[in-house]
């Protein structure tokens, strides 16, 4: 089978609707289904969350990084839950759906990718929450959750490479390197592109994710970022432009290095992004680190 007819076989399936995830992603599906009820209790949540150890330590993490803690550390579910609130609650269940994604290959090199996709997903959703609180003002938890998702039709597409091999090449024999070479989906960065909104559009919507969510991820793949940004499509698109760990399926980081953004400053109020980002350097970290668990 040539790629091209592997990869348009998951496009048609995901305009159809036939997503195939993994057993773990939809046990975590039901959780996230679980916690849409607006009759779900603090407690009942905690129940939850604690059927899932992965989910658990990650929500206890957060609630103590830096982002979210305001003096002392909590030491239990629960009191996590009661720290960061439900909405942040439902993004780290994304989170761990992407993460859940990310673990189901058998290739080594695919885990590679897996593994420095989801770095860049962390930190772009940590950059996201600072750049939404002290720039677009725009609410910093949906911000983060739009970061969490953004790569979610790469990460579906990955998943399914094991069943697929034809979908992605690589440049060196897995055996003979340690070195991330750039796969493609397709014979075109546009080809490519254009497979992963049709993908990720269908994964959001199985997600089941806020309509601004979804909206600012296909500003990401179509917007053109305002100067200064404004809106939340504006922020995901400059926090991704902003993270110093890349995407490695984002063509255009390995086509043209030279126009890496960090150099993108600009004033903002009596500061400038430039000092907003270092101020808030210490949050970025500790809050990917707490993601990336």
């Amino acid at each position: 089978m040539k790629r091209s007819e592997a990869l348009s076989i998951i496009i048609e399936q995901a305009k159809r609707g036939e997503l195939v995830f993994p057993t773990n992603v939809a046990a975590s599906l039901k959780v996230q289904e679980a916690l849409d009820d607006p009759d779900c209790s603090i407690d009942n949540a905690a129940k939850l969350v604690l059927n899932e150890p992965l989910l658990a330590s990650r929500v206890v993490a957060i609630a103590n990084s830096a982002a979210y803690n305001r003096g002392n550390d909590v030491t239990n579910v629960k009191a996590a839950i009661g720290r960061v609130g439900f909405r942040i609650l439902r993004a780290i269940v994304a989170s761990l759906v992407m993460r859940q994604l990310a673990g189901t290959s058998k290739n080594n090199q695919v885990k590679r990718i897996m593994n420095q996709l989801w770095q860049h997903s962390a930190q772009v959703a940590s950059l996201s929450r600072v750049i939404a609180r002290r720039i677009t003002k725009v609410d910093p938890d949906t911000a983060m959750f739009a970061g969490i998702v953004h790569e979610v039709g790469n990460f579906y597409l990955l998943s399914r490479v094991d069943e697929y091999p034809e979908l992605i090449d690589f440049d060196s024999p897995e055996e003979e390197t340690d070195t991330l070479e750039l796969p493609t989906f397709s014979d075109t960065v546009i080809e490519r592109e254009a497979a992963e909104a049709m993908i990720g559009r269908a994964v959001l919507h199985s997600l089941k994710l806020p309509q601004q969510v979804t909206e600012a991820v296909e500003a990401l793949w179509y917007g053109l970022r305002a100067m200064p940004p404004e809106t939340l499509g504006d922020t995901l698109l400059l926090a991704n432009e902003l993270a110093s760990s890349r995407s490695p399926l984002d063509l255009h980081s390995y086509t043209e290095p030279e126009n890496y953004t960090s150099e993108i400053d600009f004033v903002v109020g009596d500061g400038t992004l430039s000092s907003i980002l270092e101020e808030s350097a210490e949050e970025v970290s500790t809050l990917t680190s707490a993601l990336s668990i």
